[in-house]
């Protein structure tokens, strides 16, 4: 039979081991959970970056568009200026 003094030395290293596994765990398992985390914010702002790019791909068209509506507003009205002019 085990006498009391080897159970309480038992339980006194199995008490010592399990502190140490979790000394050595816990900073693993906050760098998990950190990682992940911040992971998931770089993820958000990349899904914003590519909606802010793709926005910008549009407005710079938008931008294109009107430009060119305003070059071809702009030669009509010289055009009717000038045969106004002619009469």
């Amino acid at each position: 039979m085990i006498s009391k003094f080897n159970e309480q030395k038992y339980i006194i290293r199995l008490f010592l081991i399990s502190i140490v596994i979790l000394l050595l765990f816990i900073p693993k398992i906050f760098l998990i959970n950190n990682i992940y985390y911040v992971s998931k914010d770089i993820n958000k702002l990349y899904i914003k970056y590519m909606l802010l790019k793709y926005e910008n791909k549009l407005l710079t068209q938008k931008n294109r568009d009107i430009k060119f509506k305003n070059q071809v507003t702009d030669t009509i009205l010289l055009q009717n200026e000038w045969n106004e002019d002619d009469y």
